[in-house]
């Protein structure tokens, strides 16, 4: 592939898909008399707080009620909310039992996922379920069972399937522009010990549930759940079997989830997926690595750049015959590949709205959402109980 033609396929993306836009004239079928969208969050954290601002930008898209069981981040979150009538509740089923209210995001600790999302399906709301989906292969399965008997719509928040960027390289990938793949490569460095404050010690676990195999599945199901969930996308397969290693190696502290991990996920055909975190050190921080026999691709949270094998990296080294101009290359790692697109989690957001609207399962959906959160599971085992997990067979039933 000569230089000017992969720029020309990577940049074709460019046109037209940095937002995404209402396909229907009139949003139909909502309690909202304006035509808009009422969604109520609930779990008013870190992440909630982070996403109701995204909610506030996006046209025909209201928050109109929060719910959380601590009264100060309830009032952290409704403090963010464009509409200051907006409903406050400790009880996130007085969200569901509001008839006004269309949508419900959930944001809550990961072990409270299943049981809210199936609450929310049975009051008949559309939901948008934070990663990871869902804790444990029972709840899984379950909440699968559940949204798939429902007609709403179900997203899960894996939010780089909306990331025109991410869906534009993954394109290139499937259409063979890396050749055969080999390996992924990823991770997800940090330098910190992960800890919130805590007002009170009674709060301990509440607030930093992800300290804790009770709520939590660490690093893995916060972190690296992601880039599980690309490995799946772009091999449109799951792993046969995983062997992992972790350790509170570090930060001794009475931590229960580890604060290092280190997985090999083996895919069909041989293609190996290497996931890493640390939290003492921080170099590179997040990277997705893509290695096929023609090339390399390389992911940050927001770029991406091509790397060729062999020949075809010699002669992108000449000057271009066609351009008459040397091959730009960024920071060493190949050929930037440029496209259009805004902050995933905005644009998550942005396409959960329009799913609602015109009635379309979601790229990530409870299906793709239950497979990544059967890989982080299947991790989980591994490193906990230090042995090589396979995939069951079963799972395959779950569509």
């Amino acid at each position: 592939m000569k230089r000017r033609e992969f720029v020309i396929k990577s940049g074709v993306a460019a046109a037209g898909i940095a937002t995404s836009t209402l396909t229907t004239a009139k949003i139909i079928g909502l309690n909202d008399a304006n035509n808009k969208i009422k969604i109520g969050v609930i779990g008013t954290g870190s992440r909630g707080q982070g996403l109701i601002p995204n909610i506030n930008s996006i046209d025909h898209f209201d928050v109109a009620a929060c719910a959380d069981i601590l009264p100060f981040r309830l009032e952290e979150g409704l403090s963010k909310v464009a509409d200051q009538q907006v409903k406050g509740y400790s009880d996130y089923r007085k969200i569901l039992d509001d008839k006004d209210i269309d949508a419900v995001l959930i944001a809550t600790p990961f072990s409270m996922h299943a049981n809210i999302a199936m609450d929310a399906i049975d009051a008949g709301k559309h939901v948008y379920c934070e990663k990871t989906m869902a804790k444990g292969y029972k709840d899984i399965q379950d909440l699968v069972s559940v949204a798939n008997r429902s007609k709403k719509v179900f997203q899960t928040g894996h939010q780089y399937h909306s990331s025109r960027l991410y869906t534009h390289v993954v394109d290139l990938i499937k259409k063979g522009e890396l050749g055969r793949i080999q390996a992924f490569e990823c991770q997800w460095n940090r330098n910190g010990n992960w800890r919130r404050s805590v007002p009170s010690p009674d709060l301990e676990r509440i607030i930093n549930w992800r300290m804790y195999r009770e709520y939590s599945g660490g690093l893995l199901a916060e972190l690296c759940s992601h880039q599980l969930d690309f490995a799946n996308w772009v091999l449109d397969a799951t792993p046969n079997k995983v062997a992992g290693f972790g350790g509170v190696d570090y930060w001794k502290d009475g931590r229960e989830t580890y604060d290092n991990i280190h997985l090999i996920y083996d895919y069909p055909e041989g293609v190996k997926a290497k996931f890493t975190c640390l939290t003492a050190n921080s170099k590179d921080d997040y990277q997705i690595k893509v290695m096929g026999d023609k090339g390399t691709l390389i992911l940050s949270y927001d770029k991406a750049w091509f790397y060729p094998e062999g020949k075809l990296n010699k002669e992108l080294g000449e000057v271009d015959g066609v351009s008459g101009a040397t091959v730009s290359w960024d920071e060493g790692k190949g050929i930037p590949i440029v496209v259009d697109h805004i902050e995933p989690s905005k644009q998550a957001l942005m396409d959960f709205r329009d799913n609602i609207v015109n009635n379309k399962r979601p790229a990530s959906n409870v299906i793709s959402g239950a497979k990544a959160a059967l890989c982080v599971q299947m991790g989980l085992d591994a490193m906990y109980d230090q042995k090589i997990v396979h995939w069951n067979p079963d799972f395959d039933k779950l569509g």
